[in-house]
């Protein structure tokens, strides 16, 4: 099935079987090696991308559905020597280790951010009329769908709050 997509903002056509993920498609089709398969089951969140800003497990969801839509991936935030601010805090605060799902972090952080900025609650939100505030609490809850197995979650918490800052 032919699928118009547009991936860090080049417009690309794309003619694959309907059961290729957006995963596989980024990876094998395009060549983006940045977004990782963990559990192939939206389960630890190192596949994470933004389409139309929002953060989605790219395992999880078909290309073919997203016909039309706006992929980002951790390739788009920023390149060598052009990081964006979130990619500078997780060198700054060294919020990786192997690295493996510091793509999937950064991704997600950055649709963190935003959501935040537009004042979207989560579940341990604690004042559902104001803006939500930027606790430790509130990152672990609306990061908790990505995994690190090799805990570097202080990290990860310090270049996130000092972006938010």
């Amino acid at each position: 099935m032919e699928t118009r997509i547009s991936v860090n903002g080049e417009e690309k056509t794309l003619d694959a079987d309907t059961r290729t993920s957006l995963l596989d498609a980024l990876r094998h089709h395009f060549k983006l090696s940045g977004t990782k398969k963990g559990c192939d089951h939206g389960q630890c969140g190192a596949c994470t991308v933004l389409v139309n800003g929002r953060r989605i497990n790219s395992c999880l969801t078909l290309v073919c559905m997203h016909d039309g839509d706006e992929i980002r991936t951790v390739e788009g935030l920023g390149r060598p020597g052009d990081l964006s601010l979130l990619q500078e805090a997780f060198v700054e605060h060294d919020g990786y280790q192997c690295g493996y799902c510091t793509p999937g972090q950064i991704c997600s952080a950055t649709a963190m951010l935003e959501e935040l900025k537009a004042g979207w609650p989560s579940v341990v939100t604690e004042d559902l009329t104001s803006c939500p505030e930027l606790t430790n609490r509130e990152i672990s809850e609306r990061m908790s769908g990505n995994l690190c197995r090799c805990a570097a979650y202080p990290n990860i918490v310090d270049a996130i709050r000092q972006v938010a800052e």
